[in-house]
């Protein structure tokens, strides 16, 4: 497959980060990312079908909204925030960043920098019932182990990076339910076999899973590659891969 592949499917990318000059960076175990333009990340997504996308706060940036604001007033309507919240954020906070766009808070429970998992189940009722949001989880090893028995309660739910590891994929699969979310992104992190897991995953539930680049893979074990996308067209075949690159992400931000 090639560059003239890359032209037959529409493509929302559900999970990426913007990193700018001039805002807020927190230093995470010693790391600060290099820096990842809107304008950097057009061109690398230049040869794709790009429909709109989900820019996703990292650790990096904390609790800083006004990077994430900037970035979705530039990309525009097609284009969704996930961001990360204090508990101490006011309901009029959020009724404004709604309004900016954005639709879910972060839980980072591998590299912190967001709310703690105490948190995770007053948060979800929270922002789902005063703006319909939901929550993603970057999960650690052993997260699953932690939150199986909480997780059916949150209202609303994504995970990021197809979960992240072989310790947490056996619960992840039996969590799979309607309306639960699990992003095809960050295949240079994760510690699974990407191709059983998207499999296994889309054969339990084909409206789960949603593609992301994971740009720029800021401490991947390697960066995002055109090879991550026609891996799901090789694993599920063209027609399936539609709902993965674009209808389900569609469906699940409401963008």
């Amino acid at each position: 497959m090639g560059m003239s592949e890359l032209q037959e499917q529409p493509v929302f990318d559900s999970h990426f980060h913007i990193i700018e000059d001039g805002y807020p960076l927190e230093s995470n175990n010693g790391y600060i990312p290099d820096k990842f333009t809107i304008e950097n990340y057009c061109s690398r997504m230049g040869s794709y079908i790009l429909t709109g996308g989900v820019i996703v706060s990292g650790s990096f940036q904390g609790f800083d909204q006004t990077y994430l604001i900037d970035a979705l007033d530039k990309l525009g309507s097609s284009f969704a925030g996930v961001t990360q919240l204090p508990t101490t954020a006011s309901d009029k906070e959020i009724y404004d960043l709604n309004q900016h766009g954005v639709r879910a808070v972060r839980f980072n429970l591998n590299r912190g920098g967001s709310a703690g998992p105490e948190d995770l189940v007053p948060m979800a009722n929270r922002i789902y019932d005063l703006v319909g949001w939901h929550v993603e989880l970057y999960l650690g090893p052993n997260s699953l182990h932690d939150l199986k028995d909480v997780i059916p309660s949150l209202p609303k739910v994504c995970i990021d990076h197809l979960g992240m590891s072989k310790s947490n994929f056996e619960p992840l699969l039996g969590l799979i339910r309607k309306g639960l979310a699990i992003k095809a992104t960050g295949f240079g992190r994760v510690d699974i076999n990407v191709e059983n897991a998207i499999r296994e995953i889309h054969s339990v539930s084909p409206d789960t899973l949603m593609f992301g680049t994971d740009l720029p893979s800021t401490r991947a074990h390697r960066k995002y590659s055109d090879q991550d996308f026609f891996t799901i067209i090789d694993v599920l075949g063209q027609k399936e891969s539609r709902k993965v690159f674009k209808e389900n992400a569609l469906n699940f931000y409401g963008v």
